[in-house]
This record gives C-alpha cells, structure tokens and sequence, in this order.
C-alpha cells in the first residue's frame, strides 16, 4: 500500500494488519481475515447540541444551510470547540511547541488497549484518582504496559451521560466531582512510555483538581488522551484493538474523535 494513500483513510487498514499479533490475543489465522470477522464497538459518543461539556467549552452549534425540498440536497453549517464531546486532546493543548492533534501520526493512534477497571472504588468515591496501585495490580495480573498500549480507565461515570448536571457533578460552591489520575500514576503510564490515555469521564484529572496536573504531567511528553468516552464495560481487560480517528485539523489542540475497539471474533 502507498504511504500517501494511507493517509487518505480515516483508519488505515495498514495499521490494523498488527492488529492480531500486539492485541494479546492468539490466532492462527491471517490478520486481515481476523479484522474482517472483528467485533467492532465505538466507544464515542455522538456529538449533539445538547451534550455535557467542560464549563467554557463551546457547545456544538448546527444551522441548516440547504434542504432536500428547497434546495434539492441537506447540508448544515457546525460550529464546535475542539474539545467537546469524544475527543482526543494533542500534546499542544499543555506544551507550546509540541505536536499540535495533525501531527500525531496515524501510527501512534492505534493499538492494543489495556482496560483498568476502577468502577468499584469509583461507586464509592466520586473523586477517586488512580493510583500506581491500581495499574500495578493490572500489570500483575496480565502483564507490563508497553510503548504501543493505549491505557482506558474505565470508572463507569459514562452511565451518567448525558445529563450534563450529573456527569459534571457540581457541588454548591462550583466544584466538580468526578474521578480521574493522580499525577502519580499519570507519571508511571509516561514512564512506561503507553501511546496515550482515555477515559469515560470529562477530563483525565480528577474534576476537584482546576489546576490539570495530571494534564501537564503527561502531554508534553508527547503522548495524548481521549475523554468522553461511552461506555467501556464491553472490552476485556485485554484483547481489544483500538482506532482512533480524531478530526485532522491544522494546528488543533485536539479534536473531536471516533474511537472504534475491534474485539476477537470469539469474544
């Protein structure tokens, strides 16, 4: 396949031919036939007008320019923040002169997904932060992190969408309560060099913390995160493939993004 058609698609399937051999998962039969029988979940949510997002964001605003009726074909004029919704958050947003979310290369925005489950600490608090403790014991139990995981934390907040009061969850003097990673452990996943981090809930950062610690801790090393995502309770620990397929814009700090798992077919 030509370089410069690869990057025409919006999840190569050059990317995806590894997909068997770096899941974690064995099978004996070609890649390609393993990724045409592949269960694929999306993992994002849809972007509507009416979606929770970050206080000061810009909501996603919609103006129908043409109609079928009138005009013979439908068309609508967006306007949209770059980090509304599912989306993916490039090493530019906290460091001047890093890679702007055009720069990260399709390479990099892909592979084996390693879900940390954190639901039940979560159910009793909502300011739980993950800790080295918990990505410890997920390594001790099926293996180390490598540089081509992508690190999903699963805390079940995503059950919360799309009520924006509830899945910002702010108290009376205006500060917002949802889990998220202490610094600490967004120290190890860097050290452990992963691609990037995603997580079901607004921010990486734990919504108490107004100061993006654990933002300005893993970004300008060059990795990347996704927030808002849907529901991760389909995908196993281990086993799932990712693809993520961000908005290419020039320059952007993030973008809202597709997040697509491919689960073994026996899965």
């Amino acid at each position: 396949m030509k370089t410069g058609y690869r990057k025409l698609l919006p999840f190569p399937m050059a990317l995806l031919l590894g997909a068997c051999a770096t899941s974690g998962t064995a099978h004996r039969e070609a890649p390609a036939d393993w990724l045409a029988r592949a269960r694929v979940i999306d993992i994002g949510h849809p972007l509507t007008s009416d979606m929770p997002v970050f206080p000061g964001g810009t909501r996603l605003g919609v103006k129908v320019q043409g109609t079928v009726e009138r005009d013979g074909y439908f068309i609508r004029q967006l306007e949209l923040g770059e980090h509304i919704g599912t989306h993916v958050d490039a090493p530019a947003h906290f460091a001047t002169g890093a890679a702007p979310v055009d720069k990260l290369s399709a390479d990099v925005l892909r592979g084996p997904a390693a879900v940390v489950d954190v639901t039940a600490q979560v159910a009793s608090n909502p300011d739980y932060e993950v800790t080295p403790a918990d990505l410890e014991a997920w390594e001790r139990q099926h293996g180390p992190l490598r540089p081509e995981h992508v690190v999903l934390i699963r805390t079940g907040w995503a059950s919360r969408w799309p009520d924006e009061q509830r899945y910002r969850n702010t108290d009376a003097a205006g500060v917002m309560h949802y889990p998220g990673l202490s610094v600490a452990a967004s120290r190890l996943l860097r050290e452990r060099k992963v691609r990037g981090i995603g997580i079901d809930t607004l921010s990486t950062d734990p919504g108490p913390n107004a100061t993006f610690e654990q933002h300005r801790d893993f970004l300008p090393g060059g990795g990347y995160h996704i927030e808002n995502l849907a529901d991760l309770s389909a995908l196993p620990a281990t086993g799932a493939f990712l693809v993520i397929s961000p908005l290419f814009v020039k320059d952007g700090s993030g973008a809202p993004a597709r997040v697509f798992a491919f689960l073994p077919p026996s899965s």
